[in-house]
C-alpha cells in the first residue's frame, strides 16, 4: 500500500515499486486503509508523513489491528517530534524524500526476509 495525498507523487512511487515487481495499491487518504488491508496480503504500508495526517495513536492502532504489516514512513523532514513514540515502536523505517530507490528496495527486501524467516515474530 502506498498512502500519499499527492496523487502524482503516489503514482510515481507505485510505478517504481512495480518495476521492482511489487504489487501496489494507491490510496490518497487514510479513509479506506483498514478496509484495504483486511483480507489482503499486504506486507507493507508506505505512508507519506508530509501529506497524510497521522499521529501516534493512529499508528499504534494500525499496528495493533495488523501486527504483520510493516509501516514505512516517507518525509522531507528528518525529525517528527509529534511521532516520537511511533518512530520507536510502530514505524519500521522512515526514509527521506525524494526517495532513494535502492534504499527503499533494501527495506522492502528486509520486510520480505523477516516474513520468510519462521523464527522472526510477526512485525519484528
Amino acid at each position: 500500500m502506498v498512502v500519499d495525498a499527492d496523487e502524482e507523487q503516489c503514482q510515481k512511487l507505485c510505478v517504481v515499486l512495480q518495476r521492482h515487481h511489487y504489487r501496489t495499491t494507491a490510496l490518497h487518504s487514510l479513509d479506506n486503509l483498514e478496509r484495504y488491508i483486511e483480507g489482503s496480503t499486504c506486507q507493507a504500508v508506505i505512508l507519506d508523513l508530509d501529506t497524510v495526517p497521522v499521529d501516534n495513536r493512529f499508528l499504534r492502532e494500525l499496528k495493533r489491528k495488523n501486527p504483520g504489516v510493516y509501516i514505512v514512513g516517507l518525509s522531507e523532514r528528518q525529525f517528527h517530534p509529534e511521532l516520537k513514540e511511533a518512530m520507536g515502536t510502530d514505524i519500521y523505517a522512515c526514509l527521506g524524500k525524494p526517495v532513494d530507490q535502492d534504499e527503499l528496495a533494501y527495506w522492502l527486501r528486509s520486510i520480505y526476509e523477516n516474513d520468510a524467516d519462521p523464527k522472526s515474530p510477526p512485525g519484528s
